[in-house]
């Protein structure tokens, strides 16, 4: 599973100005809501209950808040490099700037596990999370996710 199997160029949020997690989790759900065909208050109430479990700040900066939608019939993806780092209760403590949300159908089961390893390898290539760091255009922050994807791959 590639992340261009998860991420569209409408999934991308470039420059995400939020004062804190709350705020970053529901701008994540209204853009992914819009992508999925999903309201927006349901795709928020399932990344707050998956966050109440733990905190998703995988650390070095990263956060992947996931969750499953029964309306769902496939899995999407939302990457936003957000302008400011925020709390979000890291492992490590440490604040977070780039976030990928992953919703998956309730029936995604292994699917679900294979995307979040896929995007959780992606980030932990320090190379990679430097380059999402150092642009604010669209077009390259999803060429970085999408090429990183095939080269990790391989």
């Amino acid at each position: 599973m590639d992340i261009a199997d998860l991420l569209t160029p409408d999934g991308v949020i470039a420059s995400l100005r939020a004062p804190g997690k709350k705020q970053v989790l529901q701008e994540l759900a209204r853009r992914a809501a819009s992508l999925a065909g999903l309201h927006e208050r349901r795709v928020f109430e399932v990344l707050l209950e998956r966050e109440r479990l733990g905190s998703t700040g995988i650390g070095m900066g990263v956060a992947i808040p996931h969750g499953r939608v029964a309306e769902l019939t496939r899995l999407y993806g939302v990457f936003a490099r957000l302008e400011r780092p925020i709390d979000f209760a890291a492992i490590d403590d440490r604040p977070v700037d780039l976030v990928f949300l992953l919703l998956a159908p309730e029936s995604a089961g292994a699917d679900h596990l294979k995307a979040l390893a896929r995007v959780s390898r992606l980030f932990r290539n320090a190379a990679i999370c430097e380059k999402l760091r150092g642009t604010d255009n669209k077009d390259a922050l999803y060429a970085l996710l999408t090429d990183g994807s095939a080269s990790a791959a391989a």
